[in-house]
């Protein structure tokens, strides 16, 4: 059988799949992508609203992410680097914190910030010099805690826990109590030290189609939903059963394989709204953060803060909601906006759009960085992909995709010797 007669469906046109596709093709082979939706991207898209770019909910790229600089052009992307640090909204003001050793300008303002004692910013310092010593192996092979005990076991004050740690790092695992594994906070904290959070310019879903671009004999079937997958059949929604030699699943497999029903993945989800507004209540590209135990709002970003492809003329707000408490649709917003005003001063917001996302990040209890490619195999032509298989990461799908696509090639090694 050549390599072009081989039958190679990857399931899903996500970061991971996609990756899956450019590595076979990089090895001769030419798969087929099934992707439900209209294009590729998966949980990483980017519509256009009144002019604005809207990504489905605030996500950004963490450029020192090592399979990101593997399979990325950075360059072509355009990316718009966020500062690094933060703006805290406590008490009527802003405290602005984050690394003066990788931008000066934030020096004066984090020393005299009242966040935090000057004991946790000499325990920030050395937490920073501590993880870029330590390698992404050791940490994911370190005995995991909830990131909270972590904090506390450093001996972080409960201020800056509360004030600093609690919404920053709930805004990325869209949990609030920090129960989320020690490995990936540190694995996160240590990316963002040794390199940039950034957009591209054209939004988050330049990514996707950055790598849709580097395929060249992938076939791609849109708008094609699997109902269900058998050892040797992919059988559709609309009926029809489709033949292949081997699979991947770059999607959640238990809504696909039977006997994988009791295995389905608990999501975190998250509520994202956008607003235009006529000033920038944070000058510079910094998240804004609400330390406010009871509010609904997590984070704020003004898009516009850093160069788009397109803008419609005025500012551009999103709003990250962790826990919604219950509120939809009007009441939402309402509320929103008043802790806009209320928290962040900011009085003048129009409504854009509402990105409500059930499955935002899957809840993992065992986190991992790699997996070998024999690991990515279900059954002897089925493997798995997706940031499922390693942690919530678009580094861990990457990683993933390659690594199931890998799984196929030792497999197809081993019959051809």
């Amino acid at each position: 059988m050549s390599n072009q007669d081989t039958k190679i469906h990857i399931i899903g046109a996500g970061i991971s799949g996609l990756v899956a596709a450019i590595v076979l093709e990089q090895n001769g082979f030419s798969p087929v992508l099934i992707e439900a939706t209209d294009r590729v991207g998966g949980r990483v898209k980017t519509d256009i609203v009144n002019g604005y770019q809207l990504d489905h909910g605030f996500q950004v790229l963490l450029t020192a992410y090592p399979a990101a600089r593997k399979f990325l052009d950075y360059n072509a992307l355009e990316l718009q680097n966020f500062l690094p640090g933060a703006s805290i909204f406590k008490n009527n003001k802003q405290e602005v914190i984050g690394d003066p050793l990788r931008d000066a300008s934030l020096l004066f303002s984090t020393l005299f910030a009242n966040v935090g004692t000057v004991t946790d910013k000499l325990k920030i310092l050395q937490l920073n010099t501590k993880l870029k010593k330590k390698s992404i192996a050791d940490i994911f092979s370190d005995k995991p805690q909830m990131t909270f005990s972590y904090l506390t076991d450093l001996g972080f004050s409960s201020e800056i826990i509360n004030d600093f740690f609690k919404p920053f790092f709930s805004g990325i695992f869209l949990e609030n109590k920090l129960e989320t594994s020690s490995r990936m906070f540190e694995f996160v904290y240590k990316m963002f030290g040794e390199g940039n959070a950034a957009l591209p310019k054209g939004g988050i879903e330049e990514i996707p189609k950055q790598l849709l671009k580097q395929l060249k004999s992938t076939t791609i079937k849109y708008k094609t939903t699997v109902s269900s997958i058998r050892e040797n059949k992919i059988l559709l929604a609309d009926g029809q059963e489709l033949e292949r030699d081997y699979i991947i699943i770059a999607t959640e497999a238990s809504n696909l394989i039977q006997n994988l029903k009791n295995q389905a993945i608990e999501w975190q989800s998250c509520d994202t709204l956008y607003f235009e507004t006529e000033n920038r209540t944070i000058k510079k590209p910094l998240i804004g953060l609400i330390p406010d135990q009871n509010s609904l709002i997590n984070n704020i970003f003004y898009h516009t803060s850093l160069k788009t492809t397109l803008n419609a003329g005025k500012e551009l707000l999103s709003v990250s909601i962790v826990d919604n408490h219950g509120l939809t649709g009007i009441k939402l917003i309402s509320q929103v906006q008043k802790e806009l005003k209320e928290l962040c001063g900011i009085t003048s917001t129009t409504f854009i759009k509402h990105f409500s996302i059930p499955k935002s990040l899957p809840k993992l209890s065992e986190l991992h960085y790699e997996i070998s490619p024999s690991e990515t195999r279900l059954t002897e032509t089925i493997y798995l992909a997706g940031d499922i298989q390693l942690n919530g990461s678009l580094n861990a799908a990457m990683i993933a995709g390659e690594k199931a696509a890998l799984g196929v090639l030792e497999n197809l090694q081993g019959l051809f010797k």
